[in-house]
């Protein structure tokens, strides 16, 4: 077989490997009501946390305030989602941007409403959200 030929072979399966590992597509998670948040304990150990979820300029974010799995998701920038679309391993990066911090806020106050206002009183340390990412 050419050289060429193999060549052309081999970028055609890595492009359609590529197309294949496709992350999640946030929409399918926009309207869940809660997902699971597998984080990594410092001593090696697996954290499993039911929390919300809001999606946002199709992007999707969780919150947490003085947790542990909140503090492994911190110092890991890594987690296990899990919901009804699927499982994933993601990148979760703290927000520190005051305007996105606002608007995924007012997501999750829209989306939950007064549970999201009764529980902003009894969540305590500081309000972390994460941005999740492949």
């Amino acid at each position: 077989m050419p050289r060429s030929l193999v060549m052309a072979v081999l970028l055609a399966l890595g492009w359609a490997h590529a197309a294949s590992a496709v992350g999640p597509d946030w929409k399918k998670w926009a309207d869940l009501e809660t997902v699971e948040v597998v984080s990594t304990e410092a001593g090696g150990g697996s954290r499993q946390t039911t929390v919300w979820i809001v999606v946002v300029d199709g992007q999707a974010y969780i919150r947490t305030g003085g947790t542990r799995w909140g503090n492994n998701v911190e110092r890991e920038g890594r987690l296990k989602l899990h919901g009804e679309p699927g499982e994933y391993t993601l990148r979760a990066e703290k927000v520190t941007d005051p305007a996105v911090r606002e608007a995924v806020m007012a997501a999750f106050r829209e989306k939950y409403g007064n549970s999201d206002w009764i529980l902003g009183f009894l969540r305590f340390g500081e309000v972390r959200i994460f941005r999740l990412s492949e």
